[in-house]
């Protein structure tokens, strides 16, 4: 009833407007004639296109354009048949004997009165909810740092969501086009760096960075600057983490360490990346883990014909089997609780899906353990990936991935000369095996099980202190996505035998991690959290590598991937001889002869000297004499002296990243 008579009213005030007051007697009879045909024309195309049917409550850019249409059709269709019953003397048929103008002026009021009827009530119910769930004076003022898209998304989210609590009081960004301007009724108050007066001047309590794909060092600048003008500041979730375009306000948090080490979002060959996935059937290993799960998220997206994952840990493989059952329902997913150290299971797998591709992320991790269990390491990171190979090459697999790590390049470790004796294998099987064996290798990611940013955190909470393990400790770091982004990308660009390298960017002192942590968590390094510095532990190095010179690594035609090969592949028999002897002793408690195999295999290894006496299980102990590492350019050897207080004797300073990936 109310648009009946919004559109009435609307073709009346046309007349009204066309002859500037009450229209002359013949056009008054034209209107009361043509009026209830008009009406109900229009009517019938409000009800065509569902504008009738809409919540007024709930009105948005769409429904105003399907209002347009609606109005705009009917004119259209009444200019027609105006033009149509045109007589050949020049006059009008009375039944359409309505002036152009009319029906033109008419379409305009009668889109403003259909449209703005329905914006007036969503604008008087905002405004009546804001006031009923939290008056403006109990929200918490906020600056919004960011007006671009996600800061539209952003604003938008908190007038709509007033019962949480932030009132937006202006935007700051440092495009100075867009100082003076209202993003969303927000006003642009000026750059970054006027940030602590004009926060002041707004009254500011808070700030949001409202970047999706704000790099690092942006975001460091912004916390800082924040710091320094004793005002929080929270972060609204990165690109990788936004879903469909929707920010969530519920997910905006406090400024991570994650967030600091940000880096800008990887631009992807897709097409390739589909290709090498769609319609095929995919194993990951390890789903269960942080690569692997991650592996398997991204995989869904790609419409593989089925999706295998395949750990021991069942509880694991229960959460991610879970998660991706509830996002992705037309997925077709089996989940294996398998060991790929079991021969016979994993043949009974291969057996059963016959995988076209293998992603191979299932490995024992963490350095300390496995030098005080060489054995298992030996067992599951060498043994365990042959398994899995030689069932891709007799199945035959298309392509076999091998997640690799920066700790298999002049290893000083077990774990490392373990993963290092296993691509060693995999070299050697590419070259008689119809199956592309690819091999992928990346330094550490952040937030991953057992890692260290986890272990600070909880330290943090605890009240500390936080450990270090010595001053000088660097490691390369890439968030979880980004990883398995990039393992895509090479795995789809891999032909066999190549060694992929991830950029990972600038090396992070560990140092300056565990501060940057105890000052996000608003403490005081030293002051409030203290940080301990504990001795580099057996099998560790100061500095981690990524490439070795005989792999001569080149850029490929992604910037943040590298290729290399091996030179001097040894034969497969000639390897396979010292494995059965690795294999013989692997079991053994003595593990000084597990790595004297180990480097007959991996001749670069360098065993710690700080672990005695220790096999598959057993104590380890550090020797009192120090630690020997490899030094940055992989020849030379670099002692670290064994006093305790972690520091060195003499400790070189590593070159950048890029050098690293240049020179090995």
């Amino acid at each position: 009833m109310i648009d009946l008579a919004l559109l009435s009213l609307a073709y009346a005030g046309a007349f009204f407007i066309r002859f500037d007051g009450p229209p002359p007697a013949e056009y008054t009879e034209t209107l009361l004639v043509s009026l209830p045909g008009v009406v109900l024309l229009r009517y019938a195309s409000l009800a065509a296109f569902k504008v009738t049917r809409g919540s007024w409550r709930y009105v948005g850019l769409h429904d105003m354009v399907r209002a347009y249409l609606a109005c705009a059709v009917p004119s259209v269709v009444l200019l027609g048949l105006r033009r149509a019953a045109l007589t050949t003397d020049g006059s009008v048929l009375d039944l359409v004997a309505v002036p152009g103008g009319v029906i033109l002026t008419d379409f305009v009021l009668a889109f403003f009165a259909v449209a703005g009827v329905r914006a007036m009530r969503r604008l008087l119910d905002e405004r009546r909810a804001t006031r009923l769930l939290r008056p403006a004076s109990e929200r918490v003022p906020t600056m919004l740092v960011g007006a671009g898209q996600a800061g539209y998304l952003v604003a938008k989210e908190i007038q709509a969501r007033p019962d949480l609590g932030i009132h937006a009081v202006g935007f700051l960004d440092d495009d100075s086009r867009k100082v003076g301007t209202a993003i969303h009724g927000v006003p642009v108050l000026g750059a970054t760096k006027e940030l602590p007066r004009l926060c002041a001047e707004a009254g500011a309590q808070q700030v949001i960075i409202t970047i999706a794909n704000a790099p690092g060092h942006d975001i460091r600048r912004i916390a800082d600057i924040c710091e320094g003008a004793g005002i929080p500041v929270k972060i609204i979730p990165g690109v990788y983490e936004i879903v469909g375009g929707q920010v969530n306000l519920s997910r905006i948090r406090p400024v991570a360490i994650e967030d600091l080490l940000r880096r800008e979002p990887v631009e992807l060959d897709v097409t390739s990346i589909r290709r090498f996935i769609d319609d095929k059937v995919v194993l990951v290993t390890g789903a269960g883990g942080s690569i692997g799960s991650e592996l398997c998220r991204q995989i869904a997206e790609f419409s593989p014909e089925r999706l295998i994952l395949l750990d021991r840990a069942e509880n694991a493989l229960f959460e991610v089997d879970r998660e991706l059952r509830e996002r992705w329902p037309s997925l077709a997913l089996d989940a294996c609780v398998a060991d790929v150290c079991d021969e016979s299971r994993t043949e009974a797998v291969f057996g059963a899906y016959r995988p076209h591709v293998v992603f191979h992320a299932a490995a024992h991790k963490h350095v300390p353990l496995m030098e005080t269990n060489p054995g298992e390491a030996v067992k599951n990171n060498t043994f365990g990936t042959c398994v899995l190979a030689r069932a891709a090459h007799v199945h035959q697999t298309a392509a076999f991935v091998f997640i690799s790590t920066d700790k298999a390049v002049n290893p000083s470790s077990v774990m490392g000369s373990s993963k290092r004796a296993a691509c060693r294998y995999l070299e050697g099987l590419d070259r008689i095996s119809d199956t592309r064996f690819i091999i992928v290798r990346f330094g550490n990611v952040l937030d991953s099980a057992g890692s260290v940013v986890p272990i600070f955190r909880r330290q943090i909470e605890a009240g500390g202190p936080v450990t270090v393990t010595h001053p000088e400790m660097v490691r390369y770091f890439m968030t979880i996505p980004e990883a398995a982004q990039l393992v895509l990308q090479a795995s789809s660009m891999g032909q066999g035998g190549e060694i992929f390298t991830l950029d990972m960017g600038e090396p992070v002192r560990i140092a300056d991690l565990a501060s940057d942590m105890i000052r996000l968590s608003g403490f005081r390094p030293m002051e409030d959290i203290e940080i301990v510095y504990t001795g580099v532990r057996p099998g560790e190095k100061l500095f981690e590598e990524l490439t070795l010179d005989e792999e001569h690594a080149q850029v490929t035609r992604h910037p943040k991937i590298f290729i290399g090969r091996a030179n001097g592949v040894e034969p497969l028999q000639d390897l396979e001889r010292k494995f059965k002897r690795l294999e013989a002793v692997c079991d053994r408690f003595d593990g000084a002869v597990i790595r004297e195999v180990l480097c007959e295999i991996v001749t670069e290894y360098r065993p710690a000297a700080g672990v005695i006496g220790n096999g598959s299980h057993g104590n380890g102990q550090r020797d009192p004499a120090g630690q020997s590492y490899v030094s940055p350019n992989g020849h030379r050897r670099l002692s670290v002296s064994g006093n305790g207080n972690g520091q060195p004797a003499n400790a070189e300073k590593k070159p950048s990243a890029e050098g690293a990936i240049r020179d090995g």
